[in-house]
Protein backbone atom coordinates (compact mmCIF):
# COMPACT_ATOMS: atom_id res chain seq x y z
CA UNK A 1 0.00 0.00 0.00
CA UNK A 2 1.44 3.36 -1.06
CA UNK A 3 0.48 6.52 0.78
CA UNK A 4 0.88 9.82 -1.08
CA UNK A 5 0.78 13.23 0.57
CA UNK A 6 0.86 16.41 -1.49
CA UNK A 7 2.00 19.77 -0.20
CA UNK A 8 2.96 23.19 -1.48
CA UNK A 9 -0.34 24.49 -2.74
CA UNK A 10 -1.58 27.97 -1.99
CA UNK A 11 -2.63 31.31 -3.38
CA UNK A 12 -0.42 32.98 -5.96
CA UNK A 13 -0.82 35.83 -8.39
CA UNK A 14 -0.92 35.21 -12.10
CA UNK A 15 2.61 35.00 -13.46
CA UNK A 16 3.92 33.66 -10.19
CA UNK A 17 5.38 30.29 -9.25
CA UNK A 18 4.72 27.43 -6.87
CA UNK A 19 6.41 24.11 -6.22
CA UNK A 20 4.32 21.16 -5.25
CA UNK A 21 5.73 18.11 -3.53
CA UNK A 22 4.35 14.61 -3.16
CA UNK A 23 5.86 12.40 -0.49
CA UNK A 24 5.35 8.67 -0.83
CA UNK A 25 5.55 5.99 1.80
CA UNK A 26 5.16 2.25 1.53
CA UNK A 27 6.57 -0.05 -1.17
CA UNK A 28 9.71 1.05 -3.03
CA UNK A 29 9.00 4.44 -4.56
CA UNK A 30 11.34 3.76 -7.45
CA UNK A 31 9.08 1.00 -8.75
CA UNK A 32 6.27 3.43 -9.53
CA UNK A 33 5.69 5.84 -12.36
CA UNK A 34 4.25 9.07 -11.00
CA UNK A 35 1.78 11.55 -12.35
CA UNK A 36 0.23 14.87 -11.46
CA UNK A 37 -3.42 15.50 -12.23
CA UNK A 38 -5.71 18.39 -11.47
CA UNK A 39 -9.37 19.08 -11.11
CA UNK A 40 -10.84 22.54 -11.39
CA UNK A 41 -14.24 23.38 -9.90
CA UNK A 42 -17.02 21.95 -12.03
CA UNK A 43 -14.61 20.23 -14.38
CA UNK A 44 -13.38 16.72 -14.96
CA UNK A 45 -10.03 15.66 -13.58
CA UNK A 46 -7.28 16.08 -16.18
CA UNK A 47 -3.75 14.86 -16.73
CA UNK A 48 -0.96 17.37 -16.15
CA UNK A 49 2.38 15.58 -16.31
CA UNK A 50 4.02 12.21 -15.70
CA UNK A 51 7.48 10.92 -14.90
CA UNK A 52 8.84 7.43 -15.29
CA UNK A 53 10.26 5.31 -12.49
CA UNK A 54 13.84 6.38 -13.12
CA UNK A 55 12.95 9.96 -13.98
CA UNK A 56 14.36 9.52 -17.46
CA UNK A 57 11.08 10.03 -19.29
CA UNK A 58 8.55 12.78 -18.81
CA UNK A 59 5.30 13.57 -20.56
CA UNK A 60 3.43 16.87 -20.36
CA UNK A 61 -0.03 18.04 -21.23
CA UNK A 62 0.11 20.70 -23.94
CA UNK A 63 -1.47 23.22 -21.60
CA UNK A 64 1.53 23.20 -19.24
CA UNK A 65 4.47 22.57 -21.58
CA UNK A 66 7.20 25.12 -21.09
CA UNK A 67 5.73 26.31 -17.79
CA UNK A 68 5.67 23.25 -15.52
CA UNK A 69 8.52 20.88 -14.72
CA UNK A 70 8.24 17.51 -13.04
CA UNK A 71 11.12 15.86 -11.23
CA UNK A 72 11.63 13.14 -8.67
CA UNK A 73 14.12 12.20 -6.01
CA UNK A 74 13.90 8.48 -5.40
CA UNK A 75 16.20 8.72 -2.39
CA UNK A 76 13.67 11.05 -0.76
CA UNK A 77 10.56 9.24 -2.02
CA UNK A 78 9.34 12.53 -3.43
CA UNK A 79 8.08 13.85 -6.74
CA UNK A 80 7.99 17.58 -7.42
CA UNK A 81 6.02 19.85 -9.71
CA UNK A 82 7.58 23.23 -10.37
CA UNK A 83 4.93 25.55 -11.76
CA UNK A 84 5.98 28.82 -13.34
CA UNK A 85 4.10 31.54 -15.22
CA UNK A 86 0.90 30.47 -13.54
CA UNK A 87 -2.41 31.43 -15.09
CA UNK A 88 -5.88 31.70 -13.62
CA UNK A 89 -6.86 28.59 -15.55
CA UNK A 90 -4.29 26.60 -13.56
CA UNK A 91 -6.49 27.00 -10.49
CA UNK A 92 -7.42 23.51 -9.34
CA UNK A 93 -6.84 20.82 -6.77
CA UNK A 94 -3.65 19.05 -7.75
CA UNK A 95 -3.27 15.34 -7.09
CA UNK A 96 -0.30 13.07 -7.38
CA UNK A 97 -0.80 9.46 -8.29
CA UNK A 98 1.31 6.34 -8.63
CA UNK A 99 1.11 3.31 -10.86
CA UNK A 100 3.42 0.63 -12.17
CA UNK A 101 1.90 0.83 -15.65
CA UNK A 102 3.05 3.82 -17.72
CA UNK A 103 0.02 3.72 -19.97
CA UNK A 104 -2.32 4.31 -17.04
CA UNK A 105 -0.29 7.27 -15.83
CA UNK A 106 -0.49 9.17 -19.12
CA UNK A 107 -4.05 8.34 -19.98
CA UNK A 108 -6.63 11.11 -19.71
CA UNK A 109 -8.03 11.34 -16.23
CA UNK A 110 -5.82 8.70 -14.62
CA UNK A 111 -8.71 6.36 -14.06
CA UNK A 112 -7.56 3.00 -12.78
CA UNK A 113 -4.31 4.25 -11.30
CA UNK A 114 -3.27 2.38 -8.21
CA UNK A 115 -2.74 5.12 -5.64
CA UNK A 116 -3.78 8.73 -5.15
CA UNK A 117 -3.04 11.50 -2.72
CA UNK A 118 -5.75 13.70 -1.25
CA UNK A 119 -4.71 16.74 -3.22
CA UNK A 120 -3.47 20.25 -2.61
CA UNK A 121 -5.31 23.38 -3.71
CA UNK A 122 -3.64 25.85 -6.05
CA UNK A 123 -5.41 29.16 -6.55
CA UNK A 124 -4.10 31.64 -9.10
CA UNK A 125 -5.51 35.13 -8.84
CA UNK A 126 -5.65 37.33 -11.91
Amino acid sequence: QVQLVESGGGLVQAGGSLRLSCLASGPPFSTYHMGWFRQAPGKEREFVVAISRSGGTTYYADSVKGRFTISRDNAKNTVYLQMNSLKSEDTAVYYCAADRTWGRVISGTGGGMDYWGKGTLVTVSS
